[in-house]
Protein backbone atom coordinates (compact mmCIF):
# COMPACT_ATOMS: atom_id res chain seq x y z
CA UNK A 1 0.00 0.00 0.00
CA UNK A 2 1.23 3.81 -0.55
CA UNK A 3 0.87 6.33 1.72
CA UNK A 4 0.04 9.55 -0.72
CA UNK A 5 -3.51 10.32 -1.74
CA UNK A 6 -1.99 12.84 -3.95
CA UNK A 7 -1.95 9.75 -6.77
CA UNK A 8 -5.02 8.23 -7.87
CA UNK A 9 -4.74 6.44 -11.20
CA UNK A 10 -2.72 3.40 -9.54
CA UNK A 11 -4.66 3.38 -6.58
CA UNK A 12 -8.01 3.53 -8.64
CA UNK A 13 -6.80 0.46 -10.51
CA UNK A 14 -5.69 -1.56 -7.72
CA UNK A 15 -8.81 -1.04 -6.31
CA UNK A 16 -10.51 -2.40 -9.09
CA UNK A 17 -11.79 0.29 -10.79
CA UNK A 18 -12.66 0.65 -14.43
CA UNK A 19 -10.83 4.26 -15.26
CA UNK A 20 -11.97 6.22 -17.85
CA UNK A 21 -9.38 8.90 -19.46
CA UNK A 22 -10.09 12.14 -21.75
CA UNK A 23 -7.42 12.60 -24.46
CA UNK A 24 -5.97 15.61 -25.32
CA UNK A 25 -3.64 16.61 -28.34
CA UNK A 26 -4.10 20.43 -28.80
CA UNK A 27 -1.18 21.93 -26.50
CA UNK A 28 -3.91 23.57 -24.22
CA UNK A 29 -3.62 23.01 -20.13
CA UNK A 30 -6.43 24.94 -19.62
CA UNK A 31 -8.73 22.79 -22.15
CA UNK A 32 -7.03 19.05 -19.96
CA UNK A 33 -8.06 21.32 -17.03
CA UNK A 34 -11.14 21.63 -17.75
CA UNK A 35 -11.71 18.26 -19.09
CA UNK A 36 -10.28 17.07 -15.73
CA UNK A 37 -13.26 19.00 -13.94
CA UNK A 38 -16.02 17.82 -15.87
CA UNK A 39 -15.54 14.17 -14.66
CA UNK A 40 -13.27 11.77 -15.96
CA UNK A 41 -10.40 10.28 -13.14
CA UNK A 42 -7.59 10.68 -15.78
CA UNK A 43 -6.56 12.95 -18.45
CA UNK A 44 -3.97 11.69 -21.51
CA UNK A 45 -1.87 14.58 -22.92
CA UNK A 46 -1.17 13.23 -26.56
CA UNK A 47 2.78 14.24 -26.54
CA UNK A 48 3.28 11.27 -29.70
CA UNK A 49 0.89 12.97 -32.07
CA UNK A 50 -0.51 15.93 -30.07
CA UNK A 51 0.57 19.46 -30.42
CA UNK A 52 2.52 19.48 -26.64
CA UNK A 53 5.75 20.71 -26.04
CA UNK A 54 7.70 20.53 -22.62
CA UNK A 55 6.45 23.70 -21.35
CA UNK A 56 2.53 23.06 -22.11
CA UNK A 57 2.62 19.44 -20.57
CA UNK A 58 4.06 20.63 -17.54
CA UNK A 59 1.38 23.15 -17.19
CA UNK A 60 -1.24 20.79 -17.92
CA UNK A 61 -0.01 18.04 -15.62
CA UNK A 62 -0.73 20.93 -12.74
CA UNK A 63 -3.48 21.85 -14.38
CA UNK A 64 -5.35 18.19 -14.36
CA UNK A 65 -4.13 17.44 -10.75
CA UNK A 66 -5.52 20.69 -10.09
CA UNK A 67 -8.95 19.37 -11.48
CA UNK A 68 -9.26 16.38 -9.58
CA UNK A 69 -8.33 14.01 -12.39
CA UNK A 70 -4.53 11.96 -12.59
CA UNK A 71 -2.47 13.13 -15.39
CA UNK A 72 -0.98 10.57 -18.37
CA UNK A 73 1.57 11.43 -20.69
CA UNK A 74 1.87 9.81 -23.90
CA UNK A 75 5.42 10.26 -25.15
CA UNK A 76 7.15 10.63 -28.27
CA UNK A 77 7.91 7.12 -29.86
CA UNK A 78 11.53 5.91 -28.94
CA UNK A 79 11.06 8.72 -26.14
CA UNK A 80 12.78 6.68 -23.43
CA UNK A 81 14.57 10.27 -21.99
CA UNK A 82 10.70 11.35 -22.07
CA UNK A 83 9.51 9.03 -19.69
CA UNK A 84 11.45 9.78 -16.88
CA UNK A 85 11.03 13.73 -17.65
CA UNK A 86 7.20 13.47 -17.63
CA UNK A 87 7.06 11.11 -14.53
CA UNK A 88 9.57 13.98 -12.37
CA UNK A 89 6.80 16.66 -13.37
CA UNK A 90 4.13 14.90 -11.71
CA UNK A 91 2.49 12.36 -14.97
CA UNK A 92 1.00 9.64 -12.57
CA UNK A 93 1.15 7.24 -16.07
CA UNK A 94 3.33 6.83 -19.35
CA UNK A 95 2.39 5.43 -22.47
CA UNK A 96 5.02 4.52 -24.90
CA UNK A 97 4.09 3.88 -28.45
CA UNK A 98 5.29 0.77 -30.85
CA UNK A 99 6.43 -1.28 -27.66
CA UNK A 100 6.46 -4.88 -30.02
CA UNK A 101 9.19 -6.77 -28.21
CA UNK A 102 10.48 -7.53 -24.29
CA UNK A 103 13.25 -5.49 -25.18
CA UNK A 104 11.39 -2.09 -25.94
CA UNK A 105 9.50 -3.39 -22.60
CA UNK A 106 12.33 -3.70 -20.61
CA UNK A 107 13.91 -0.38 -21.80
CA UNK A 108 10.27 1.68 -21.29
CA UNK A 109 10.63 -0.14 -17.41
CA UNK A 110 14.08 1.22 -17.41
CA UNK A 111 13.53 4.68 -18.07
CA UNK A 112 9.83 4.91 -15.71
CA UNK A 113 11.24 2.67 -12.79
CA UNK A 114 13.78 3.13 -9.73
CA UNK A 115 16.18 0.55 -8.87
CA UNK A 116 15.69 -2.88 -8.51
CA UNK A 117 12.87 -3.11 -10.96
CA UNK A 118 14.47 -0.26 -13.20
CA UNK A 119 17.15 2.59 -13.79
CA UNK A 120 14.99 6.00 -13.48
CA UNK A 121 17.22 8.41 -12.40
CA UNK A 122 16.30 10.82 -9.32
CA UNK A 123 14.33 13.81 -10.02
CA UNK A 124 11.08 14.26 -9.19
CA UNK A 125 10.61 17.61 -7.17
CA UNK A 126 7.93 18.48 -9.04
CA UNK A 127 6.17 15.65 -9.14
CA UNK A 128 6.31 15.28 -4.71
CA UNK A 129 5.15 18.79 -5.09
CA UNK A 130 1.94 17.80 -6.98
CA UNK A 131 1.53 14.39 -5.42
CA UNK A 132 1.39 16.22 -1.69
CA UNK A 133 5.20 14.18 -0.27
CA UNK A 134 7.43 16.32 1.13
CA UNK A 135 9.19 12.90 1.98
CA UNK A 136 11.58 12.27 -0.46
CA UNK A 137 12.48 8.57 0.65
CA UNK A 138 8.94 7.78 0.98
CA UNK A 139 8.19 9.00 -2.37
CA UNK A 140 11.36 6.75 -3.56
CA UNK A 141 10.31 3.89 -1.75
CA UNK A 142 7.02 3.70 -3.13
CA UNK A 143 7.16 5.31 -6.60
CA UNK A 144 6.94 2.35 -8.87
CA UNK A 145 3.74 1.11 -7.57
CA UNK A 146 2.57 5.14 -7.71
CA UNK A 147 3.12 5.44 -11.08
CA UNK A 148 1.48 2.84 -14.47
CA UNK A 149 3.02 1.79 -17.42
CA UNK A 150 0.88 1.60 -20.22
CA UNK A 151 2.79 -0.62 -22.81
CA UNK A 152 1.23 0.03 -26.43
CA UNK A 153 0.41 -2.95 -28.62
CA UNK A 154 0.21 -1.61 -31.88
CA UNK A 155 1.83 -4.21 -34.61
CA UNK A 156 1.93 -8.01 -35.52
CA UNK A 157 5.33 -8.19 -33.79
CA UNK A 158 3.11 -6.65 -30.75
CA UNK A 159 0.84 -9.31 -31.12
CA UNK A 160 3.27 -12.15 -31.66
CA UNK A 161 5.02 -11.01 -28.44
CA UNK A 162 2.39 -10.35 -26.22
CA UNK A 163 3.07 -12.74 -23.28
CA UNK A 164 6.59 -12.31 -23.20
CA UNK A 165 5.55 -8.21 -23.26
CA UNK A 166 3.09 -8.54 -20.62
CA UNK A 167 5.78 -10.91 -18.24
CA UNK A 168 8.26 -7.68 -18.39
CA UNK A 169 8.48 -6.53 -14.71
CA UNK A 170 7.63 -3.63 -14.23
CA UNK A 171 5.00 -3.54 -17.55
CA UNK A 172 1.75 -2.64 -15.64
CA UNK A 173 -0.44 -2.68 -18.72
CA UNK A 174 -1.09 -3.37 -22.57
CA UNK A 175 -2.30 -0.61 -24.17
CA UNK A 176 -4.30 -1.11 -27.26
CA UNK A 177 -3.60 1.11 -30.23
CA UNK A 178 -6.75 0.09 -32.41
CA UNK A 179 -6.05 2.56 -35.47
CA UNK A 180 -2.37 1.19 -35.66
CA UNK A 181 -3.23 -1.99 -35.40
CA UNK A 182 -5.39 -2.19 -38.04
CA UNK A 183 -3.35 -0.40 -40.50
CA UNK A 184 -0.44 -2.96 -39.12
CA UNK A 185 -3.07 -5.89 -39.61
CA UNK A 186 -4.24 -4.84 -43.18
CA UNK A 187 -0.49 -5.06 -44.34
CA UNK A 188 -1.39 -0.71 -44.86
CA UNK A 189 -4.68 -1.22 -46.61
CA UNK A 190 -7.36 0.07 -43.93
CA UNK A 191 -7.12 2.50 -40.96
CA UNK A 192 -10.39 1.48 -39.19
CA UNK A 193 -10.11 0.99 -35.17
CA UNK A 194 -13.66 -1.47 -35.42
CA UNK A 195 -12.06 -3.65 -37.94
CA UNK A 196 -12.84 -7.43 -37.79
CA UNK A 197 -9.08 -8.41 -37.55
CA UNK A 198 -8.78 -5.63 -34.69
CA UNK A 199 -11.62 -7.17 -32.88
CA UNK A 200 -10.03 -10.58 -32.99
CA UNK A 201 -7.25 -9.18 -31.19
CA UNK A 202 -9.43 -7.37 -28.43
CA UNK A 203 -9.83 -10.57 -26.27
CA UNK A 204 -6.41 -12.62 -26.72
CA UNK A 205 -5.24 -9.22 -25.70
CA UNK A 206 -7.04 -8.91 -22.31
CA UNK A 207 -5.95 -12.81 -21.90
CA UNK A 208 -2.15 -11.99 -22.17
CA UNK A 209 -2.56 -9.44 -19.65
CA UNK A 210 -4.74 -11.43 -17.32
CA UNK A 211 -2.45 -14.12 -18.01
CA UNK A 212 0.77 -11.77 -16.47
CA UNK A 213 -1.43 -10.67 -13.54
CA UNK A 214 -1.70 -7.20 -15.78
CA UNK A 215 -4.01 -4.98 -16.97
CA UNK A 216 -5.54 -4.20 -20.20
CA UNK A 217 -6.50 -0.34 -21.45
CA UNK A 218 -7.45 0.61 -25.14
CA UNK A 219 -8.54 3.63 -27.08
CA UNK A 220 -12.06 4.20 -27.68
CA UNK A 221 -13.39 7.07 -30.05
CA UNK A 222 -16.49 7.48 -27.66
CA UNK A 223 -18.20 6.27 -24.55
CA UNK A 224 -20.12 4.20 -26.37
CA UNK A 225 -17.19 2.11 -27.60
CA UNK A 226 -15.47 2.28 -24.11
CA UNK A 227 -18.42 1.04 -22.31
CA UNK A 228 -18.69 -2.23 -24.76
CA UNK A 229 -14.94 -2.72 -24.76
CA UNK A 230 -15.34 -2.58 -20.65
CA UNK A 231 -17.24 -5.02 -20.63
CA UNK A 232 -14.96 -7.65 -22.40
CA UNK A 233 -12.27 -6.86 -19.67
CA UNK A 234 -10.07 -3.56 -20.71
CA UNK A 235 -10.14 -1.65 -17.44
CA UNK A 236 -8.64 1.85 -18.61
CA UNK A 237 -10.13 3.34 -21.65
CA UNK A 238 -8.90 6.58 -23.37
CA UNK A 239 -11.95 7.85 -24.60
CA UNK A 240 -12.37 10.44 -27.32
CA UNK A 241 -10.52 13.51 -28.06
CA UNK A 242 -10.33 17.57 -26.99
CA UNK A 243 -10.56 18.54 -30.63
CA UNK A 244 -13.82 15.59 -31.08
CA UNK A 245 -14.83 17.21 -28.05
CA UNK A 246 -15.16 20.78 -29.21
CA UNK A 247 -16.27 19.88 -33.12
CA UNK A 248 -19.06 17.95 -31.16
CA UNK A 249 -19.84 21.20 -29.34
CA UNK A 250 -19.84 23.27 -32.16
CA UNK A 251 -21.51 21.44 -34.67
CA UNK A 252 -25.00 21.62 -33.77
CA UNK A 253 -24.97 25.51 -32.99
CA UNK A 254 -23.95 25.86 -36.25
CA UNK A 255 -26.69 23.28 -37.16
CA UNK A 256 -29.41 25.82 -35.73
CA UNK A 257 -28.05 28.80 -36.94
CA UNK A 258 -28.12 27.18 -40.62
CA UNK A 259 -31.61 26.22 -39.75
Amino acid sequence: MTSSSGFSLAARLRAGETVFSGWCGLASPLVAEVIAREGFSAVTIDGQHGLWDAASTVAAIAGIRHGGAAPIVRVALNDFGGVSRALDWGAEGIIMPMINTPEDARRFVAAAKFPPTGERSWGPHRATMLGGMADQKAYLREANDLTVTLAMIETREALDNMDAIAAVPGIDMLFVGPSDLSIALSHGNIVDPHASEVEAALDHIVAAANKAGKLAGIYCVNAERALACAKRGFRFHAVGSDLGFLRAGIAPQVKALKN
